[in-house]
């Protein structure tokens, strides 16, 4: 009796942490984690859009043999990312975010380093966002979101 309270207690724990990886790769996680840097500086909520999350999914998939971050040169605004294991949609958003510090708003340029996976994340005319990850054959995880309108603009202000 004990030994399958045990087994039924792990599974739930396992049932748990994968419920858990998954939330992190969800449509609203992508959402939620731009949303909360756009309400940083005053700007209106993304929403998600199937069509460019379709657009986003098609070209992850055309990564999954190694990963390599080379941008669609698609009609949108795009930000990539690439990690290993469990490298998730929020981790990768965060990544974006974390270049904050460099960008410099009151000349609106990036100082000390890349700031423009941020600023596409924070850009007022974004108002849809689509996002996908994918493993790759090669272990690593490939993460793209996809944006429209599409944002950073040459001398306009994300924000």
């Amino acid at each position: 009796m004990g030994f399958s309270k045990f087994l039924l207690a792990i599974c739930f724990l396992g049932l748990t942490l994968i419920h858990v990886s998954l939330a992190q790769n969800s449509h609203f996680s992508f959402v939620d984690a731009h949303n909360v840097a756009r309400a940083k500086v005053g700007v209106g909520l993304m929403e998600w859009n199937n069509t460019l999350a379709a657009y986003a999914l098609n070209y992850a998939n055309t990564k999954k043999q190694n990963c390599e971050l080379e941008h669609s040169q698609g009609p949108y605004g795009e930000n990539i990312a690439e990690g290993s294991g469990d490298f998730s949609g929020v981790e990768a958003v965060k990544l974006w975010v974390d270049e904050k510090p460099n960008y410099d708003h009151n000349s609106n340029k990036c100082i000390g380093g890349e700031c423009l996976h941020y600023t596409q994340v924070v850009w007022r005319d974004s108002v849809r966002v689509g996002c996908a990850r994918v493993e790759c054959d090669n272990g690593g995880v490939f993460i793209i979101c996809s944006y429209d309108p599409p944002g950073n603009y040459y001398g306009e202000r994300p924000y």
